[in-house]
């Protein structure tokens, strides 16, 4: 290994933000970006007509809503550090596109409102953390609100979770007397002003709580620490870096986003915790970052970034190697080579060209249709990563073309809009109908106001009695020759002709309006395995 590509893997982080909706996910993503000299000005998530909105937020329902609808990707240097942050979707209907996200990063940022605690969608995602290993950071956000108190957090936060807490920081007062956090690491009192426009609060060190300047500021509160902080002495889980990198342990920071109220000590912090890059699984062995040779796969799909170019680009999270602008990569699933001459990275909706990337970094490839979720990319090896999943939609509708003479842009909208993953498009083997299915009914909206919006096509979405979707895979005995597979296959299309489906990706489906249906097909056919996800490759 080359001593410049131990070099850049040391300095990458590359993490993913995850919340439940309105927990104030984007707000700290966006100070983040300030405090990482990105941005100069952070835009408030948006709440009037007047204000900015949020600088992750690009597309057009999102600055409408104040709601973030898609990953945002965002790299940034700090501390000689290169970060890539991902700020992903917190509502649920969006959450599949989170899923996905947390396949390509290596820690996770936890932000959860204090005066709620562990909510639904926070825990649903801390699962998918859970079953990759993924070291988790959190940070307890709205502390200048009406809040849990600290220890009512961190009891919350291990019950509802099943994680062991260590706090690394303590909130200073509470509510509107919010007036800062104790480092319970360096002991030092972090005192701040709160921040006027979006720009960088002004923070007072103290050296400790026995100092005359923390006396007067502190006033009561003083005391209230020092009682709290004696009892978190022999009360707290102690710190194992171990544990939190099996993702068993999360360290815990208290602040307010929206104030800057803790977010410089969570972000200083969280560069020393979170680790480099690391290896990735693929289904013949695991990839190492530091292997000289480039591997990568595709996460994410974007469809119209820019849509005065009506472009899509692929977002591939760098796995080992270097990659360098103009190199010949191979496209393992079509065995064709690729010259990348223009690939992108990101701060948000805005991009540049890259010359350089290293494992840990996400890039861009700008693609005219050729390139899929989880496709992988190598200087020739026939490498194929695991863990990117396709979950069973739970909502369906039929699409309704209002104008028909836009049919052919309604079939390219819908398949470059279902080909990004957050929704899925089905044709049925007879007939020409659209059917598009989502986790989420707010996914519905979404994809008919980028419809709209991007390729001038006016549709509707009409509710459908079907429920339930299995992708279908036949088990043949040993020494079943390839006729007889396909007799086996026919026999059963034509069996079910009217409940079968081929999704954007050409596989079989089975789309039910019950369960009971669905198993009943399944007993009936035991060569027949109906699954409700299946992994991509």
């Amino acid at each position: 290994m080359s001593a410049e590509l131990d070099r850049e893997i040391h300095r990458r982080r590359t993490f993913a933000i995850i919340s439940h909706p309105d927990a104030g996910k984007t707000t700290i993503t966006e100070k983040l970006l300030l405090f990482g000299g990105a941005i100069q000005l952070a835009g408030a998530v948006k709440a009037k007509k007047s204000q900015q909105s949020a600088r992750s937020d690009w597309m057009a329902i999102e600055k409408e809503r104040g709601i973030s609808v898609s990953t945002a990707v965002m790299s940034f240097e700090y501390r000689d550090l290169a970060l890539n942050l991902l700020d992903t979707p917190g509502h649920n209907d969006f959450s599949e596109d989170t899923f996905r996200t947390l396949t390509a990063v290596d820690s996770v940022l936890m932000v959860i409102d204090a005066a709620k605690g562990v909510e639904t969608q926070t825990r649903k995602l801390l699962e998918v953390c859970r079953l990759k290993r993924t070291p988790v950071i959190t940070f307890m956000n709205k502390l200048d609100m009406d809040a849990m108190g600290p220890l009512d957090l961190l009891d919350n936060l291990e019950k509802e979770l099943g994680m062991k807490c260590t706090p690394f920081t303590w909130p200073i007062g509470m509510g509107p007397h919010f007036k800062g956090v104790y480092d319970l690491r360096d002991k030092t009192v972090n005192f701040y002003l709160a921040a006027q426009r979006g720009r960088r609060n002004e923070r007072e060190i103290l050296p400790d709580l026995e100092c005359d300047a923390a006396k007067e500021l502190l006033g009561l509160d003083r005391e209230t620490l020092i009682e709290e902080t004696e009892l978190l002495h022999g009360a707290a889980q102690p710190w194992d870096e171990q544990q939190f990198l099996r993702g068993q342990l999360t360290p815990v920071f208290f602040g307010s986003a929206l104030n800057n109220f803790g977010v410089k000590e969570l972000l200083d912090c969280f560069c020393d915790l979170a680790p480099p890059p690391q290896p990735r699984e693929t289904t013949t062995r695991i990839v190492l970052p530091e292997e000289e040779k480039f591997s990568g796969f595709v996460f994410k799909i974007q469809a119209n970034m820019d849509k005065n170019h009506r472009d899509r680009m692929a977002f591939l999270r760098v796995c080992s190697g270097n990659f360098r602008r103009g190199m010949r990569l191979v496209h393992v699933r079509t065995g064709k080579d690729l010259v990348v001459r223009n690939a992108m990275t990101f701060l948000a909706r805005d991009r540049s060209i890259v010359e350089d990337a290293w494992p840990g970094d996400i890039i861009g490839i700008p693609n005219h249709g050729t390139i899929r979720i989880a496709d992988t990319f190598t200087e020739g090896e026939a490498l194929s990563f695991t863990g990117v999943p396709s979950f069973a939609p739970e909502l369906f509708r039929r699409v309704r073309l209002k104008d028909p003479m836009k049919a052919k842009q309604l079939q390219k909208g819908l398949e470059q809009v279902c080909e990004e993953g957050a929704a899925q498009l089905f044709r049925p083997l007879i007939g020409s109908d659209y059917i598009v299915g989502a986790l989420g009914a707010l996914q519905f909206e979404v994809i008919e106001a980028r419809l709209k919006e991007e390729y001038s096509v006016d549709a509707a979405f009409d509710g459908m009695s079907l429920q339930n979707c299995r992708w279908v895979a036949f088990e043949h005995p040993a020494g079943t020759t390839a006729p007889q597979a396909a007799q086996l296959r026919r026999t059963f299309e034509n069996a079910y002709t009217k409940d079968l489906f081929l999704d954007g990706a050409g596989n079989l489906c089975l789309l039910t309006e019950t369960r009971f249906r669905a198993d009943y097909i399944a007993e009936k056919n035991p060569g027949v395995r109906l699954r409700n996800t299946v992994e991509l490759h």
